[in-house]
């Protein structure tokens, strides 16, 4: 009888793997993006030619690009945080804390510039029009070992329906190793989960922006 179980389990087990293969990978990689937004080219692409793996998430801020841009250029730990599940972030020692506000000084960006991820690591900011997007590239090293990977994430703003804006999130991965398929592969349901988050803590963030503050270029 135990036997017979195990065997139920194991059978749904592999029912859900296999669901998730067919129909919730697919979903997650490209959560509230339109087939031609997924289709189409963003600022950064040209920087990892032939991907292994992309994502491309959005969402529709009901506000103007102006509003939304300050919240993007602060990105980055020891800054504004990214808006996401900080105690998660928290629990590997990242030490972030997102911001409610906008802060001037944090606003200063430019390309060759470090957004942390963590005290230790941090992306390099690859493209950049402020207003518009930011690009940033590199990876997350395991111990001394260089990431497995390139890797790029592209914040996005676009002209949406109705005065609004769409707020773009692509992530773009080319293997360096056989084996980063399944470090990716398992960190992109992560990923999933807290870009999703982002997205909504700053779309939810630039609709109670009621102007733009002093010092701050927009």
């Amino acid at each position: 009888m135990r036997l017979r179980s195990l065997r139920a389990i194991l059978a749904l087990i592999g029912c859900a793997a296999a669901a998730y293969t067919v129909l919730g990978r697919r979903w997650q990689l490209r959560w509230g993006a339109t087939d031609q937004e997924v289709d189409g080219a963003l600022p950064g692409d040209g920087l990892i030619a032939s991907p292994h793996l992309t994502a491309t998430r959005a969402i529709t801020v009901r506000t103007s690009a102006d509003r939304v841009w300050p919240w993007i250029a602060q990105l980055g730990q020891g800054r504004a945080g990214f808006y996401s599940y900080d105690f998660l972030e928290n629990l590997v020692g990242c030490e972030i804390h997102s911001s409610d506000r906008i802060v001037p000084e944090w606003q200063r960006r430019q390309v060759g510039d470090e957004v942390k991820l963590h005290p230790e690591v941090a992306l390099g900011v690859a493209v950049l029009e402020p207003g518009r997007s930011l690009v940033l590239r590199g990876g997350v090293p395991m111990g001394r070992t260089p990431p497995p990977y390139d890797f790029t994430w592209a914040f996005v703003l676009r002209a949406g329906p109705d005065e609004a804006t769409r707020l773009l999130v692509r992530e773009r991965y080319r293997y360096t190793r056989p084996w980063a398929p399944l470090l990716v592969e398992s960190v992109e349901v992560f990923s999933f989960i807290m870009t999703q988050k982002m997205l909504r803590g700053i779309r939810d963030r630039a609709r109670r922006t009621p102007a733009a503050p002093d010092g701050v270029a927009m």
